[in-house]
């Protein structure tokens, strides 16, 4: 498949609608001989297939599992896990870096298979790549020091020593979602791995391929098949089966699937960590540098097609360089290239699904008939490819056009103009989201005190997300709608953990002793706190 360029006016034909000569095509990637191998250990008495949007051709036959089959896979895993929990956490690390390794010695295999199963160019597809060997160095490094026994201050120093043990919490049941099949599924798992639990993971069934490819690296890098079950089947089916036997939930998705997780595992008393939707703004200041700020605009949008929960669709600029900064961001965009081929050059690819196609059409087609101006874009190609969509930019946006306050999660972003940065910031906030955010500005303090102020788990300055998302040593995550919990950073591995506190007293009780009556025991323990405070002890 060519990549050609978004055209600024209406559309054209494909001057070469086939593959250029000896670039390699699904067939060639998806053998037989590679599904065998990937879907060798997968838990599923029934068949399914997936799909590459490219073409929307089918590209495998699968095992589908029943809620039996789902079963099963957790018996497996149960039985695998002890022992797994029983090697030291520094071997259980090593496997991480093992990982690491082979994964960027054969990343071209895996590219391949993100492209075939998303639709996203190439170097959309590297970054996952990027942020699962970030993952994996991390956690192979630090997960020792996240799990090492923890000392505390006793209740009687010197007489009581407490220390906090992190143990594993079994099986964790994971559900991962379709638009960063590698990232997604297999950079959540590692640090539960290096806790020492087994996973139960159901990925999309459409991008099953790259989380099979993961697992079957992993093995090759040391861990025990057993602890790695992988089920396949429909979300409505499977989903609940993952929710009903796990240990611990982590789900990946939209706001109105994570609610019914969440129910689901508070049902059972079990913990949850949900990455969810998200509306997510970015704040061009008056005093931005609008070269650099048009180009990251381009990142912060069209990352993925849009299909990315971090991506910018809300898009917030300083009236005093609107017009300067719309034109800049419009030139670029419509200079973008799309296409297909396993290969890197096109700067945006296609959407995964005829579901996200339809979405992103009514979302632009309605927001045009109520008002709104489209800047660039605004039409599908295919001439491309059948999920195709132009790039598209809109001004004029208000409610209640559905793109106005809705995820879109396509390759669409609105305008909205600015005079004062305190309205900036309040409508930034005015969504039910809370994910990420960027604020782009020459002034590193002006920009600080703004990102402050957003209500988003993550806010990248000067950046689109790569600068919070990559900084694995830090937490990760979405305020109010857009989830629960963290991931990087002891958080993500603490999660995976339960927390075990061990008091050991010495020499006397916490008692009244020594012949003391309660009275005499009570004026004692009074005087000492004290006495404590007074010392400065916590």
């Amino acid at each position: 498949m060519t990549d050609v360029k978004a055209p600024a006016g209406p559309l054209g034909t494909n001057p070469a609608a086939t593959a250029p000569a000896g670039a390699r095509t699904a067939a060639d990637v998806v053998t037989p001989e590679v599904v065998a191998q990937l879907t060798r250990d997968v838990v599923g008495s029934g068949r399914t297939a997936n799909h590459t949007p490219l073409t929307e051709e089918k590209l495998a036959d699968l095992p589908e599992s029943t809620p039996e089959d789902v079963a099963d896979a957790y018996e497996h895993a149960r039985a695998a896990q002890p022992v797994w929990a029983a090697v030291p956490v520094r071997t259980r690390a090593a496997v991480l870096l093992r990982f690491h390794d082979l994964l960027l010695e054969r990343q071209a295999e895996v590219l391949d298979l993100i492209q075939l199963e998303t639709g996203k160019a190439r170097l959309h597809a590297h970054e996952e790549v990027q942020s699962v060997a970030l993952a994996a160095r991390h956690y192979g490094r630090r997960a020792p020091a996240y799990l090492r026994p923890r000392r505390h201050a006793g209740v009687v120093p010197g007489l009581t020593r407490a220390t906090e043990l992190r143990h594993p919490r079994g099986v964790i049941g994971q559900i991962a979602p379709w638009n960063y099949p590698l990232e997604l599924s297999v950079a959540d798992a590692l640090p539960a791995f290096a806790a020492g639990n087994a996973v139960v993971m159901k990925p999309d069934t459409e991008t099953a391929l790259t989380a099979l490819w993961a697992r079957d690296l992993l093995i090759e890098a040391g861990l025990p098949a057993g602890v790695f079950q992988v089920v396949l089947g429909e979300g409505p089916v499977v989903g609940p089966e993952v929710v009903r036997h796990a240990d611990y939930v982590s789900f990946t998705g939209s706001t109105r699937t994570g609610r019914e997780v969440a129910k689901g595992a508070a049902a059972r008393l079990v913990g949850v960590s949900l990455e969810l939707g998200g509306k997510n703004p970015m704040l061009v200041l008056h005093d931005a540098d609008i070269e650099r700020a048009a180009a990251g605009a381009v990142r912060s949008c069209f990352a993925s097609a849009g299909q990315l929960c971090i991506s910018t669709e809300r898009l917030y600029v300083h009236e005093s360089i609107a017009d300067r900064f719309v034109a800049r961001f419009a030139e670029r965009v419509r200079a973008m290239r799309l296409g297909g081929s396993l290969a890197y050059g096109a700067e945006m690819g296609s959407l995964a699904g005829r579901r996200q196609l339809e979405t992103v059409i009514r979302h632009v087609d309605e927001a045009v008939a109520k008002g709104a101006t489209v800047v660039a874009g605004g039409v599908a190609r295919p001439d491309i490819g059948p999920l195709f969509y132009e790039p598209t930019i809109l001004e004029g946006v208000e409610p209640p056009m559905a793109v106005c306050t809705e995820e879109t999660f396509g390759p669409v972003v609105s305008v909205y103009r600015f005079t004062d940065e305190d309205d900036a910031v309040e409508r930034a906030n005015a969504t039910a989201y809370g994910l990420n955010a960027a604020v782009w500005s020459r002034d590193g303090r002006r920009a600080r005190s703004v990102a402050a102020r957003l209500r988003a788990g993550t806010v990248n300055i000067n950046e689109a997300y790569a600068a919070a998302y990559g900084s694995v040593g830090a937490p990760m995550g979405g305020m109010k709608d857009s989830g629960l919990g963290r991931r990087h950073g002891s958080e993500g591995i603490l999660k995976y953990t339960e927390a075990q506190t061990v008091a050991q007293q010495r020499l006397i009780p916490l008692a009244p002793s020594f012949g003391m009556d309660d009275e005499a025991y009570a004026a004692l323990m009074s005087r000492s706190l004290k006495v404590m405070k007074v010392l400065g002890l916590r």
